[in-house]
């Protein structure tokens, strides 16, 4: 259908007719018909003329009605802004439209968006089907013509415009290409070659491994094999010392036989009993024990058998081996000489003190040690017996291990005294790690009385008595007697010890590592008093040597302390210490301002200790420089760099960073008796020649002598306190030879040598940087020493405008005076804030 609309002058204009057209956007043609009808509508009743309709097919519209309507629109708006801006502007001025159509609105057919050419920018809208399949916009897309801009509107892409693929984006190029010729080459030909290679490197992996594995094993079989033949000793390897000759000789028992004397092996010559034998195995001494069972070896016996003859401790008798093919099995042990620890204690032949004591218990707790921390696990069969002493007095554990022996044999009966209670009860004949530590404590009861156990030697009860009284329960358990009185420096410490391994209750005897660390402590304690008293023997030969040392270091540190070191040197030599010249040196006077006064409100021994605590403080700062203190006068105080020790010209930086810090160390010193009173200072330094030397016999002091002294003290008179007072070869030194520090001029100052020292800013000032006077300060001099001298008499007191005298000091000023300070260059007088006296402030030069 077409529609075609003029509209006359002076009736409805265009801005009304498409103002009623509501602007929401176009998106089908069915609202096109109805939206047409009523404009018709309205056309008809409106008072247009020229109004021709050609045709209405039931209000059909063409699709392009929209962007007629928008068109129409956007005309009306560049024309509107074009007369808001103009009213008198030609509405056909087509660039003035074109400028003014530039923007965006939202149209019938969308969003128009207008560029600076006139031209409407594309916008595309992409739709797509939800996850209900109904069409929803997803992407916008916006285009001039130089850009692109794609606005998404959804936020995740996975839920919305993906989630009817399953959230899955699919790819921009298929697999295979769009043709099929791209497909990617398949695995096997591809890596066909490598998987060979893989398949071929783990076969051969594989029968390495295997070979190794089966190496391994055979390895380990035939290490266990050798094993087993280190514990396995032929009958016929053992040689008796009757068939031996040559090295036959009497042995020492290692284990007692039974419990009558004459059945142990001592220092007889008896070489066999029912229980033990002695042997020689390989050329060495060895004792073997008889065992009267047979039982049959298997693969668990084997390993502790094993672990046995590897055990190499110190604290441990050797396990030599198993004999199997004799007439009955022998376990074979290494001989130790001394014998058992039970024949030295039945003996008797010497006294042991308690060093010694400690030794032995020492030496039988680190055998227990190695045994329970080994895979043998405890003795079971622990008693003085089976400790035996080699020739170096060592303690070694014997008869440990072999439990499969010991759980076929009946304990022997002379072992009863030292089995732990619950064994003795319960039938254990392989023991536990608690009956072990029960006992230790046994044994240690014997060492400390040097008695066998429970003194059986002595009572009347037999074995089976005692060990009936043991193994009864009561609130008392039968135990050895000991006590303190058995040895004189046996600490207590070990006698609790002992009682706490006995215990009834096997849970409350300490563990052998509890054990272990109480008798080292106790061995320390007695190495450390043994060391003690070595050391104790050392020193009374050294004694009196050291103290004659000491005693010339006093003398050598008081003698440095009133002559320099060298000249000291010379002296104690007995040299004579000629008089030496310097040519330069450093020297430094300072004085306590206003220490009369401060005197005055002192007692002499208050005055002693204020100059005392005055100068440790400045002695102490002295060594921390290469100063040397000449002396003090009074609160006088003279120090020198540069000799008797040339420094080069380091001697006047070493007195400027001294008096530095003295200045320093006066804002923390504080007088005892007047907490509230400061100390200050005036300090001279001058550098120049100096003559040096040692002065009188009695009492020699190392005098300083020439005009470099005399000038320094003038530089300290004449100084400004707090300051530090300069002359100026000193400041050469500072500011010209060495470097790096700033001085300030004081004025022309005539001191009191008929001297008058003129130069450039004479009388410098020298400070730290942090007391420069700034400003009007620096031209306020102080009048020389010889006017305040003659106008002594009348108290005349000049300020700095830091250092104001205050309160009735300020009434001492006669205006007599007044004349002849203008005169001499005086420009101003000021009364103070008083109203009592008045204040000279001097401005400018004053001769």
């Amino acid at each position: 259908a077409h529609l075609s609309l003029s509209v006359a002058a002076g009736q409805s204009s265009p801005e009304h007719f498409l103002g009623t057209i509501q602007r929401g956007g176009y998106q089908a043609n069915e609202g096109l018909p109805i939206l047409l009808y009523r404009r018709v509508q309205r056309l008809r009743n409106a008072n247009v003329r020229n109004v021709c309709i050609s045709s209405i097919l039931a209000f059909q519209a063409a699709v392009q009605a929209p962007y007629l309507a928008d068109a129409m629109y956007l005309y009306a708006r560049a024309l509107n802004k074009t007369l808001n801006e103009n009213p008198t502007a030609n509405i056909r001025n087509g660039t003035a439209l074109t400028t003014a159509s530039q923007g965006s609105f939202e149209g019938y057919s969308g969003r128009v968006l207008i560029d600076k050419d006139g031209n409407r920018n594309a916008i595309y809208n992409l739709y797509g089907f939800n996850i209900d399949e109904v069409p929803e916009k997803f992407v916008v897309i916006e285009m001039d013509q130089n850009t692109t801009k794609w606005i998404p509107q959804y936020v995740n892409a996975a839920t919305s415009i993906w989630a009817i693929r399953g959230g899955k984006q699919p790819v921009a190029v298929p697999d295979c290409g769009f043709n099929g010729s791209e497909c990617p080459p398949d695995f096997m030909d591809t890596y066909f070659v490598y998987v060979i290679v893989c398949v071929i490197l783990l076969l051969i992996i594989a029968f390495f491994a295997t070979a190794a594995s089966i190496y391994i094993l055979n390895a380990r079989k035939k290490e266990q094999r050798r094993l087993d033949q280190l514990w396995q000793i032929n009958y016929m390897a053992l040689i008796k010392p009757s068939e031996k000759a040559e090295t036959r000789k009497s042995v020492r028992s290692v284990k007692s036989s039974t419990s009558s004397a004459s059945a142990r092996l001592t220092s007889g010559k008896v070489l066999e009993t029912s229980t033990h034998a002695s042997y020689y195995l390989s050329n060495v001494a060895v004792v073997a024990r008889k065992h009267t069972c047979r039982p049959q070896i298997e693969k668990k016996h084997a390993a502790e058998l094993r672990v046995m003859c590897q055990m190499d401790k110190e604290n441990l008798n050797k396990f030599m081996g198993l004999c199997l093919n004799g007439p009955q099995y022998l376990s074979v042990w290494k001989f130790c000489s001394r014998g058992s620890l039970k024949d030295i204690l039945e003996k008797g032949t010497f006294t042991m003190d308690a060093f010694f004591m400690y030794s032995l218990m020492r030496d039988i707790c680190e055998g227990l040690y190695a045994i329970h921390h080994s895979l043998i696990g405890q003795h079971g069969h622990l008693t003085s017996s089976a400790c035996l002493v080699d020739e170096r007095w060592q303690v070694k554990i014997s008869n440990f291990g072999l439990s499969f022996l010991k759980e076929a044999e009946p304990r022997p009966e002379n072992t009863l005294l030292w089995t732990a209670p619950e064994l003795l009860r319960e039938g254990n004949n392989v023991g536990t790690k608690t009956g072990d530590i029960y006992s230790f404590a046994i044994i240690c009861s014997e060492i400390i009385t040097g008695k066998s156990a429970f003194n059986i030697d002595e009572r009347e009860e037999s074995v089976e008595e005692i060990v009936y009284k043991i193994k009864r329960i009561g609130p008392d358990p039968f135990r050895p007697v000991v006590t303190t009185a058995d040895v004189q420096d046996m600490d207590p410490t070990m006698l609790h010890l002992v009682r706490d391994c006995w215990s009834e209750n096997p849970d409350s005897r300490p563990t052998i590592n509890t054990v272990r660390n109480i008798v080292k402590n106790l061995m320390d304690h007695v190495f450390n008093m043994l060391e003690q008293y070595a050391t104790n023997l050392e020193c009374e030969v050294e004694e009196r040597t050291k103290e004659l040392v000491e005693e010339k270091k006093k003398s050598d540190i008081l003698l440095y302390r009133m002559l320099p070191k060298e000249v000291a040197e010379k002296l104690k030599l007995g040299l004579t210490v000629p008089p030496e010249s310097y040519d330069s040196a450093t020297v430094f006077f300072s004085d306590v301002v206003k220490f009369t006064d401060l005197a005055s409100r002192c007692t002499p021994l208050q005055v002693v200790n204020l100059l005392n605590d005055l100068y440790t403080t400045f002695d102490t700062i002295i060594d921390e420089h290469q100063v040397y203190k000449v002396e003090t006068i009074g609160d006088s105080y003279l120090c020198v760099s540069g000799l008797p020790h040339r420094n080069g010209n380091e001697h006047a930086r070493n007195v400027a960073q001294m008096s530095f810090a003295f200045l320093k160390s006066l804002a923390t010193f504080r007088i005892p008796h007047l907490p509230a009173e400061r100390i200050n200072i005036r300090i001279g330094i001058h550098t120049g020649p100096v003559v040096a030397g040692v002065v009188g016999l009695t009492m020699p002091r190392y005098c300083l002598f020439g005009d470099t002294v005399n000038t320094a003290s003038r530089m300290e008179s004449n100084g400004k306190p707090g300051h530090i007072h300069i002359s100026a070869e000193t400041n050469r030194f500072l500011t010209q030879v060495i470097g790096g520090y700033i001085t300030e001029s004081r004025g022309e100052v005539i001191i009191k040598m008929n001297l008058l020292y003129c130069f450039r800013s004479l009388a410098l000032f020298l400070h730290d940087g942090a007391n420069t006077l700034k400003g009007s300060e620096r031209e306020r001099f102080i009048l020389s020493v010889n006017l305040l001298y003659c106008f002594r008499s009348l108290a005349l007191f000049l300020h700095d405008g830091a250092n104001t005298l205050k309160g009735s000091e300020r009434e001492r000023f006669i205006p007599s005076v007044e004349s002849h300070f203008t005169s001499s260059g005086i420009t101003e007088i000021i009364p103070n804030e008083c109203g009592v006296g008045k204040e000279l402030v001097l401005r400018g030069s004053v001769k």
